[in-house]
């Protein structure tokens, strides 16, 4: 999905490895995170994205899909924030404001999402799932928890860079053993959707994977960052997959109906 990057000046005088997130459900990838064109471009985007989150979160019909349909939201609060880090880098607020922007930023995109994702879907697809598959998404799930500390840990201790270049915010974090972290997060998020046995989720992996490399792509050849539509696209596949789900006395009604037919 992304191709790891080692490099660029640390101005802390610590070797550091720079990464780039997904849409966030946002992933790791190379030498920075690289996120929207402006500030406004955050604003409008983390807007509508939110509203799109609230929505989903609203028509959520089985309490154990909530944490994977609040990745909406999540996604759109990530924006907004970032349109803090745009005025804090152009010196339009506080440098204290900046740098809680920065750290809650870079908190949501590394070590939240590669714990938040494998949950939320280890938890959705948990009752209709085998005994293989709950095996195999319960380890991808300890993966992105890995990851997630290893992530948390290196925040912690380094603290996070930014600084805008061209149509984007550079993030960097220093990371040990960044190749081994990064793989994990992007096996842990991904692998989870495209394993989950749920089409919407298979297809919204599938779309989150080949965004990303087209995001990344954007931004080799023209240093433009086209997440916040990844970002979007993502959120209103999340919503249609929250409404096509029946409610679960629904489906346990189905069940039932079903077992009196096969009786019968």
């Amino acid at each position: 999905m992304y191709t790891p990057q080692v490099g660029g000046p640390d101005t802390r005088a610590r070797p550091r490895t720079r990464v780039r997130s997904v849409t966030g459900w946002k992933e790791p990838t190379g030498e920075s995170e690289h996120m929207c064109w402006s500030a406004t471009a955050d604003t409008v985007a983390g807007t509508v994205v939110s509203a799109v989150g609230i929505a989903t979160l609203a028509c959520v019909r089985r309490p154990r899909d909530a944490v994977l349909a609040a990745v909406p939201l999540v996604l759109g609060a990530h924006q907004l924030i970032e349109a803090v880090v745009w005025r804090g880098e152009e010196g339009e607020v506080s440098d204290g404001v900046a740098e809680l922007a920065r750290n809650v930023w870079a908190f949501i995109a590394f070590p939240l999402l590669p714990f938040m994702v494998p949950l939320g879907v280890l938890l959705a697809v948990w009752p209709q799932s085998g005994p293989g598959r709950r095996r195999l998404l319960g380890g991808l799930f300890a993966v992105g928890a890995v990851a997630s500390a290893a992530l948390a840990k290196a925040q912690w201790e380094r603290g996070v860079d930014a600084h805008i270049h061209g149509h984007t915010v550079q993030y960097s974090i220093g990371i040990p053993n960044a190749h081994l972290v990064i793989a994990a997060y992007l096996v842990a998020t991904l692998g989870a959707l495209l394993a989950s046995g749920d089409r919407p989720l298979v297809r919204f992996g599938v779309v989150g994977a080949l965004g990303a490399a087209f995001c990344a792509w954007m931004w080799t050849v023209e240093f433009a960052s086209t997440w916040c539509a990844l970002a979007a696209v993502g959120s209103v596949m999340l919503l249609a997959w929250v409404r096509g789900r029946p409610s679960e006395r629904k489906q346990a009604g189905d069940r039932a109906l079903g077992t009196v037919r096969a009786g019968s």
